[in-house]
């Protein structure tokens, strides 16, 4: 055990003291590890296992390294900049800006999907969840839904990738020198888990667990009585289909050295367009490319930039206000 200090002196040039002690080998067995065994830890320690590889190890940060922490919403107003720095460098996400933004971008990531919670969702909320959101992000409440979907999609667009996924450094590398500390016994158990990673890294042909393919299934057809019918049958054609999904999606990571891209997407959208999959609509494009996210995350796959993660910020706000002006339109018509 070492105070927050020590432990990020390794990931910044700057300390910050906290009250706290942290597990520096935990902290890296949980920047390395893989949604499944997330997923394992989690259910061995009693925490729910549900989410995506960064909620898990988010997560289980919250809990495992920093459980003597109040991060509740009420905590992190309490923490000082300094604090809420090296709060944000413990779970491996951007650290700097000013204090209000430190505490937003910490509240998003112990909270949210990032997704999950982008702009282009906010247009499905109601007014209420708006509110909620301008509420714990420190916004002003008043003004009509399309005002506080403003407000919101501000601050998501100015924090862009800080938070919602740790630093690929951390997640390829883990924290330097963390073995060293671990007891031995522990570390030969690590060894042999990364090797046993490393193996299963070329084989992603294997099939994946029962629970991925029903996340994934459940996935595709959320919210589905929520869709016109047209998009309704793609859907359920789709999700019928996750396991021959899961396969393609195989197929790519080993023909593509493991990674998962933009260009990993489009292929995969070329060849279940030549297999018939009906993707002439955008929503089901969209969630095609989400849920096979998601599949290549528990293979192992290394995520790259994608197309749904590239997000030109000017084009958002302009696609925002557009929408709030519409909106406005129709409120003074009525």
């Amino acid at each position: 055990m070492i105070c927050a200090t020590d432990m990020t002196s390794g990931l910044a040039s700057e300390s910050v003291m906290l009250d706290i002690e942290v597990d520096r080998s935990l902290l890296d067995v949980l920047y390395r590890g893989r949604l499944m065994e997330l997923r394992d830890r989690a259910e061995v320690e009693g925490f729910s296992k549900t989410g995506s590889v960064e909620v898990l190890r988010a997560r289980l940060i919250q809990h495992l390294v920093l459980g003597e922490m109040d991060l509740s919403w009420e905590g992190i107003q309490s923490l000082t900049h300094k604090e809420a720095g090296a709060v944000l460098k413990v779970f491996g996400i951007k650290s700097s800006g000013s204090h209000k933004e430190r505490r937003q971008r910490l509240w998003l990531h112990l909270n949210f999907d990032s997704r999950r919670l982008s702009v282009e969702h906010l247009a499905d909320m109601e007014r209420d969840e708006l509110h909620e959101l301008c509420l714990r992000l420190e916004l002003p409440l008043t003004g009509t839904r399309t005002v506080l979907m403003g407000h919101v999609a501000g601050v998501l667009t100015s924090q862009g990738r800080g938070w919602g996924r740790i630093k690929r450094s951390l997640w390829r590398s883990g924290i330097p020198d963390a073995k060293a500390e671990a007891p031995k016994d522990e570390v030969v158990e690590e060894e042999d888990e990364v090797l046993k990673v490393d193996i299963a890294e070329e084989a992603f042909e294997e099939a994946s667990p029962i629970a991925v393919l029903e996340d994934a299934r459940d996935l595709i057809v959320k919210d589905l009585d929520k869709t016109d019918s047209e998009v309704q049958g793609a859907l359920l054609t789709i999700g019928a289909r996750v396991e021959e999904l899961e396969r393609m999606i195989g197929s790519i990571l080993r023909g593509h050295s493991g990674n998962w891209g933009s260009t990993e997407e489009g292929l995969l959208l070329r060849l279940a367009e030549r297999r018939g999959w009906p993707l002439d609509s955008e929503e089901v494009r969209s969630r095609v490319i989400s849920v096979a996210t998601n599949i290549a995350e528990s293979k192992g796959a290394s995520i790259g930039e994608g197309v749904r993660t590239r997000i030109d910020a000017a084009a958002t706000m302009t696609r925002v206000r557009e929408r709030m002006q519409y909106a406005e339109t129709l409120i003074e018509d009525d």
